[in-house]
């Protein structure tokens, strides 16, 4: 029985966690940038919208004044892949579940 109460515990604590981490917190400043915006998003799934109308779905690995890294890319589980942020125009951030 006791093992049961424990076990319905951890399972309440880790669902209360998955729900609260469902959507990403998306917050911009006056000051901020596309790469700040992305940077703000580390480890969170966002879609890229590029210049050619390509979108690409990942969850940014790291961000700099050039480039952004996404790992785990749509379709392309195993790939990572690096997007100049020149080459951005629209950075979507599912913030709803």
């Amino acid at each position: 029985m006791k093992n049961a109460i424990s076990v319905l515990a951890v399972a309440a604590a880790l669902l209360c966690l998955a729900m609260s981490s469902s959507g990403a917190d998306l917050k911009i400043g006056a000051s901020d940038n596309l790469q700040s915006a992305l940077a703000g998003q580390k480890g969170s799934r966002v879609t890229l919208r590029t210049r050619s109308g390509q979108e690409i779905t990942g969850a940014v690995r790291e961000v700099n004044a050039n480039v952004v890294q996404l790992g785990a890319v749509g379709g392309k589980e195993y790939f990572d892949a690096v997007v100049p942020l020149s080459a951005v125009d629209v950075v979507y951030v599912r913030v709803k579940e």
